[in-house]
């Protein structure tokens, strides 16, 4: 069980650091945040390299990461997070202005949970924050799956998919294809007619075997392997 489903079952608070170079933004989010009863901001960090210090430091459960910032960017400091030892549990949420198919791709690849751009309500945040806790991916409404899609299409060919997923079994093929196609597990257990708890066997079992660090990690390589196409 990993440290924030802990974190849940003892009712302890949601545990989040604010990685942005602008004061004005990380002090609106500590205000939205400070009124949860269930969330807790333990600390702040005004670029990438001293978000990695402050992950290290305060051991967070979500990290509110802008991308455009000095010394390391939201990227790079994204992925420095998902490589370090003790770290493994950290969930990224990239917020950011910049509606793209590359950041899209970039911020997943590197580790991030989920994405969302800045002009999200405050609810929108919040459930943002609760949903990739839980340990599920979240995309913003506007950065669809197609947009993934797109960009890791023209990469594909790179990519020995059939190789990748050989550790699968046909079962957990289904289900990567399922998850890649955005579906929760109860949506999954009524394609497959599986129960919930079987298809979230399945989903943690591929990945394990693939070394997914989330469900974010597992949509990424249901398109890069092929397993899920742009027109699905």
């Amino acid at each position: 069980m990993n440290a924030a489903a802990v974190s849940r079952l003892t009712n302890a608070p949601i545990k989040v650091l604010l990685a942005d170079d602008e004061r004005l933004v990380r002090s609106g989010f500590k205000v939205l945040l400070d009124l949860e009863d269930d969330i807790i901001v333990v600390g702040e960090a005004t670029n990438g390299a001293e978000a990695v210090e402050r992950a290290r430091a305060t051991r967070p459960d979500v990290v509110l990461m802008d991308i455009r910032m000095p010394k390391l960017d939201g990227i790079q400091a994204t992925a420095q997070i998902a490589e370090t030892h003790g770290l493994e549990q950290v969930r990224v949420l990239i917020l950011t202005t910049y509606d793209t198919d590359e950041y899209v791709f970039e911020a997943l690849q590197a580790g991030a949970s989920g994405f969302l751009l800045k002009d999200a309500g405050p609810a929108e945040l919040l459930h943002a924050i609760r949903v990739i806790t839980a340990g599920d991916a979240l995309l913003a409404p506007r950065v669809t799956r197609r947009l993934i899609a797109q960009v890791t299409a023209r990469r594909r060919a790179a990519q020995a998919g059939e190789g990748r997923l050989a550790v699968l079994t046909q079962r957990e093929r289904e289900v990567l294809a399922l998850v890649g196609q955005g579906l929760s597990n109860d949506e999954i257990g009524a394609a497959l007619f599986l129960s919930p708890a079987t298809a979230r066997t399945h989903v943690s079992r591929a990945m394990t075997k693939l070394a997914a660090r989330d469900r974010a990690q597992l949509v990424v390589i249901a398109y890069q392997t092929g397993l899920v196409s742009p027109a699905m």
